[in-house]
């Protein structure tokens, strides 16, 4: 485990560490303050390299960071923090992206489920419509870029409501035909990882691992309930409880399109981001749709004029029907 920073450190005499805001096997997150630019807050994750790896591989994987950062900071999308800069020092590489203040959704059903009670699901199906439309822009660049790391944790939700997906620590760029450097991206967390990502050879991912990972979160979010790991439902196949018995308002055409999206085999998920939002989102849409119609009506209906002139068509439309009648 590195050594973290301390609050008061400086990084290339231009980010002064705030504090630590994650942490995990490979390095820290620090919210930071951009020095250059007053008031700017900034998030700044910290790889290092296993000292016993041989020489070549920690240059491979250095490698590998250097491209990957390279083209996250090319993004530009409301749903993702921007990345600003990134850098080595010493053994050590740095990513800098914007700080997203706000709570993760892992914490908001934390307190859902302690108040004994689920997520609004309309709330819920608009943050997943955030996340669809930040997959699709990822998954539409050239190359495709996986994020790996789905989950309540990783999705934050600022005072305006806007959904972000942070921490792009196990990113991975599709290349055909070359295997992406494992070393320190590591395989997700176990609740949300397909069975494909797991090992070190991650060429058999693609868009589809994100789709699973998706899937499993939104899962969560409804049911206050983790979802079992990939490898146990292999095991055991009737282990995953059907989201409807975990919370009854979940409609069945949800807990299908949730269930395609974490189906164990990856031919057996959506193709793509879109088809699963189309899927996801497509009755709520409709729903919407028929929604608007009708408050339009209402709005009409409220109007004076057009009031009487309802009245008289229902009016004149009796009378007749009492004329057919009596003749």
């Amino acid at each position: 485990m590195p050594i973290p920073l301390k609050p008061g450190d400086q990084l290339r005499k231009r980010y002064a560490i705030i504090r630590i805001i994650g942490q995990g096997g490979a390095g820290c997150i620090y919210l930071a303050e951009d020095l250059r630019l007053k008031g700017r807050k900034c998030a700044i994750k910290e790889v290092e390299y296993d000292r016993t790896l041989d020489k070549e591989l920690i240059n491979q994987a250095r490698d590998q960071f250097f491209k990957e950062a390279t083209i996250l900071a090319k993004l530009d999308h409301p749903n993702l923090p921007k990345v600003s800069d990134f850098f080595s020092n010493k053994n050590r590489d740095y990513l800098v992206m914007d700080y997203v203040s706000g709570e993760d959704l892992r914490t908001l059903i934390a307190k859902a489920k302690q108040q004994k009670k689920h997520l609004k699901i309309k709330d819920v199906l608009q943050w997943a419509g955030q996340l669809a439309d930040a997959l699709i822009y990822l998954h539409g660049q050239d190359p495709p870029i996986l994020h790996r790391d789905i989950k309540p944790g990783n999705l934050k939700i600022n005072p305006e409501g806007v959904i972000k997906l942070v921490d792009f620590g196990l990113v991975k760029l599709l290349n055909p035909g070359e295997s992406t450097i494992t070393i320190i991206q590591g395989q997700g967390t176990a609740y949300y990882t397909p069975l494909e990502q797991y090992g070190g050879d991650s060429s058999h991912t693609d868009v589809r691992s994100d789709i699973y990972a998706f899937g499993a979160t939104l899962y969560h979010l409804l049911t206050n309930t983790s979802p079992i790991d990939a490898r146990e439902r292999f095991l055991n196949p009737t282990s995953l409880i059907p989201p409807r018995k975990l919370n009854p308002a979940i409609s069945p055409q949800l807990e299908k399109s949730i269930l395609w999206a974490i189906n164990l085999h990856p031919d057996n998920r959506p193709l793509n981001v879109k088809i699963f939002k189309e899927q996801l989102l497509g009755k709520e849409t409709e729903f919407k749709e028929k929604g608007i119609f009708i408050q339009q009506l209402w709005e009409y209906l409220t109007l004076e004029t057009e009031r009487y002139l309802l009245w008289i068509v229902i009016g004149l439309s009796i009378f007749s029907l009492m004329v057919a009648l009596l003749h």
